[in-house]
C-alpha cells in the first residue's frame, strides 16, 4: 500500500496546525456502506527515540489474523498533544507499504474527530490513506461525557461544547471505556458497531490489541 503525501512532516507546530486546518474540510462523517472483509489495527510504540509502528489485518467475520506488518524509524516529530499525527503516521505508512493484504477498514489507537481542530491521528490518517478509519483512544483528549453503565457494550456520548464527536464505550463490564470517534469515510453510529464486531472480551477491539502487542513485540502468531 503506497500513500502519497501532499504534505512536509519535518514542520513547526504553527505549519502542522495549518496543515491540519486544510485537512479539516475534507474530513467525511458519512455513512459508511461499503463491505468489509478484512479490518486493520494499527498502533505506534516508542522506544529509545525510536518509533515501531504495527498494522494488523484481521479477517471480520472471524478476526483471524491474515497479515501483520511493522516498521521503525527514529522519532524526528517532539511530543506535543493535538500533533501526534505527525509524529507517528511517517513510520505507520512505512508498515502500511509491506502489507499483503489491503484493508477495508482501520481501527486506529488515537482520536478522529475528538480532537480541537478535529483531526486526530485517525482522521489525518483516514484522509491520506482515502479509507474509512475509525478512532479508539484508551484516553479522553477533549470533551466531556457522562459516565457510562458498567456493563460491556454501554456508552454515553462525548461532546465540545454542543458539537457531539464521539462516544465513550466500554468495551468489557466494570473496566474502564474508550473514547471512540469518527476518523474519516464512517458515521459515528456504524463505528461503534464496527468497533463492538471487534470485541473478543478484552478492554480494547482486537484489531488494535493485537496492534499493540506486534508493536511492543509480543504478538504471538
Amino acid at each position: 500500500m503506497k500513500v502519497r503525501v501532499p504534505h512536509r512532516w519535518d514542520v513547526s507546530t504553527t505549519e502542522a496546525k495549518a496543515i491540519q486546518e486544510q485537512l479539516r474540510s475534507q474530513v467525511s462523517q458519512k455513512k459508511f456502506r461499503g463491505k468489509v472483509r478484512h479490518v486493520a489495527g494499527v498502533d505506534v510504540s516508542v522506544k529509545n527515540n525510536r518509533s515501531i509502528a504495527a498494522v494488523v489485518v484481521l479477517r471480520f467475520a472471524d478476526l483471524e489474523i491474515v497479515d501483520v506488518a511493522r516498521a521503525e524509524l527514529p522519532v524526528k516529530f517532539p511530543y506535543v498533544p493535538g500533533y501526534l499525527s505527525f509524529r507517528e503516521i511517517p513510520v505507520i505508512l512505512a508498515a502500511m507499504e509491506r502489507l499483503v493484504a489491503s484493508p477495508d477498514l482501520f481501527l486506529i489507537d488515537g482520536q478522529g474527530i475528538a480532537h480541537p481542530r478535529r483531526v486526530g491521528l485517525a482522521s489525518h490518517l483516514g484522509v491520506l490513506l482515502d479509507k474509512p478509519t475509525i478512532g479508539c483512544a484508551k484516553s479522553r483528549f477533549i470533551g466531556t461525557h457522562e459516565e457510562p453503565d458498567a456493563k460491556a457494550g454501554c456508552y454515553t456520548d462525548l461532546f465540545d461544547r454542543d458539537e457531539l464527536i464521539g462516544a465513550v464505550l466500554r468495551m468489557r463490564t466494570n473496566v474502564k471505556p474508550l473514547y471512540i470517534s469518527v476518523g474519516h469515510k464512517i458515521d459515528l453510529p456504524t463505528a461503534l458497531d464496527i468497533v463492538l464486531d471487534c470485541c473478543a472480551g478484552y478492554r480494547l477491539p482486537e484489531p488494535t490489541r493485537l496492534a499493540h502487542q506486534a508493536a511492543g513485540g509480543t504478538l504471538r502468531m
